[in-house]
């Protein structure tokens, strides 16, 4: 049996207390965030804000509304008091818009096709609205980003199945040469780095190949991209695949596929809650892996040394043609690997854990020799090669059970106790980085629990955690009042802000609301 670590519950009355206690307190002498700024799109629970970026010349965010598939354009010039000035809408080029980025007055949107699993497109636009050029890519752009000199805009082309799994197409990374006026680009500009070379070929162990029928190009869902310093390195989280791609941009080739590994929950430092019915919060060390499979990835620099962040979210394949989840209690366990078998899948324990059942029966005898979960609840810090410098451990679900301890592991559309223990709990998903005052900040959204993580990652083999920000609303019910689940998270420099002053945008799916964050020196 487990160690145990129980924290008790408290009253509402109490936890509000706890609240500003906790979220208003940050280490002398470092930084604090406070909300100056909101802006409520009106779609609640339906995508109303998921990615933004920011143009400092017009003092314009460019947020992708998913409900209206469109890009909304906010003055954000008095970040206290921003306007919605008009949207630009996407529908016509596709199926929307995943992701959005700026340089130089020029927006480019990843728009999916209809159906996803066919070509994408990526679309340039100038600031008010104007169609310069539009361009095929792969399947599913996800996500995309310039390079720091502006040369080369970099696009994730996730390249989903079909729900039927019926058709699943390649992920793929495309490189747009920017080096001539955006009106003037064609489909020669465009470069495809490919994931074929690994098709058949002998991985790292923690890598996942596992749709059925699928190659590792088509399983391969690249997720995320950062871009080091130099503009010549991409870093490109695969996340279901639990791997980095390392891309040389000028070459556009792989010259790197990272496995990351499983972190081990039976470590001290690694307690984590399992159960979503034993009515408490309760922390402990498991007989468990997990499985880091990072969503949002962004470097930094630090002695010299690139080093690598990552929001260990975790995601699993879910479809009507194959789904990998499982919980504990429906799987056959090894009684040599789990002598307590039968107590461990109880639903106070671990039964009711989402695991993967494509992991674990490493002798192939039909039971589980070792569980592994999605996510690992935390971020990390790891070099250029991979390895893990730093992972935040059972930070996030300690810090959280003392900030919310009635309303501990709930979800982002739901005030439910408890609720997500048994799926990937807080769920960090978006993450930012920068750099105020000399010292380097990491600062982490939480998509179920909401609020962002900060911590001060200067030293990067020993951050310090500064402060948990969130505003969600103690009440019955969650409304669009609050500000729930967290997408993306954008940091701006104070040379680029309208108030001389860094400034971090969160970006909130299921409330639908923009949150402009004042970052203030303690």
């Amino acid at each position: 049996m487990p160690q145990e670590h129980n924290i008790p519950m408290k009253t509402t009355v109490l936890s509000t207390l706890v609240i500003v206690l906790t979220l208003s307190h940050t280490a002398p002498g470092q930084i604090r965030l406070r909300q100056i700024g909101r802006v409520a799109t009106g779609m609640y629970n339906s995508g109303g804000a998921e990615i933004s970026a920011y143009e400092p010349t017009t003092q314009r965010l460019f947020t992708v509304n998913g409900g209206t598939k469109s890009i909304d354009v906010v003055d954000l010039s008095n970040p206290a008091r921003p306007v919605k000035l008009f949207s630009i809408p996407t529908a016509p080029y596709g199926g929307g818009a995943n992701s959005v980025a700026i340089r130089g007055g020029i927006i480019a949107a990843a728009v999916e096709a209809t159906p996803k699993t066919d070509p994408g497109s990526v679309v340039f636009f100038d600031t008010d609205g104007n169609l310069l050029r539009r361009l095929t890519i792969g399947a599913l752009p996800d996500m995309l980003t310039f390079t720091p000199d502006g040369r080369f805009l970099l696009i994730a082309n996730e390249g989903e199945p079909s729900d039927d799994y019926k058709i699943d197409p390649e992920g793929s990374v495309s490189i747009v040469d920017m080096g001539k006026p955006v009106g003037f680009l064609s489909q020669s500009d465009v470069r495809t780095v490919s994931f074929t070379e690994f098709n058949g070929a002998k991985l790292d162990p923690s890598i996942r190949v596992f749709g059925p029928g699928s190659t590792a190009a088509q399983d391969f869902e690249p997720e995320y991209i950062a871009v080091s310093a130099d503009s010549k390195t991409a870093y490109v989280t695969i996340q279901e695949a639990n791997a980095v791609a390392v891309v040389d941009i000028a070459t556009a080739k792989v010259t790197r596929l990272i496995g990351l590994g499983f972190k081990d929950h039976s470590l001290a430092a690694n307690k984590l809650d399992v159960s979503d019915r034993d009515n408490q919060i309760n922390l402990a060390n498991w007989p468990l892996f997990g499985v880091y499979m990072p969503d949002a990835i962004a470097t930094f620099t630090a002695g010299g040394e690139t080093y690598l962040v990552m929001a260990n979210e975790g995601d699993s394949r879910a479809y009507t043609g194959f789904n990998e989840e499982v919980r504990v209690s429906e799987l056959k366990l090894d009684a040599t690997a789990f002598p307590n078998g039968d107590a461990l899948k109880a639903n106070a324990q671990m039964g009711r854990l989402r695991v993967t059942k494509t992991l674990g029966d490493t002798d192939n005898d039909g039971d589980y020799d070792a569980l592994y979960a999605f996510g690992a609840r935390s971020f990390s810090i790891r070099s250029t090669t991979g390895a893990i410098v730093y992972d935040s451990g059972s930070e996030f679900e300690e810090i959280t059970a003392k900030a919310y301890p009635t309303r501990f592991n709930a979800s982002n559309d739901s005030d439910t106790f408890d609720s997500r223990s048994a799926g990937k709990g807080p769920e960090p998903e978006g993450i930012a980085v920068g750099v105020i005052d000399g010292r380097t900040y990491a600062f982490i959204g939480l998509e179920r629990m909401g609020g962002v993580m900060v911590y001060d990652v200067t030293e990067p083999k020993s951050p310090k955690h500064i402060q948990y920000w969130n505003n969600r609303l103690l009440r019955d019910k969650v409304s669009a009042d609050d500000d729930l689940g967290p997408e993306g998270v954008l940091f701006i420099p104070a040379a680029d802000a309208p108030n001389n002053q860094p400034l971090l945008i969160v970006s909130n799916e299921i409330s639908g609301s923009i949150q402009i964050l004042a970052i203030e020196k303690q």
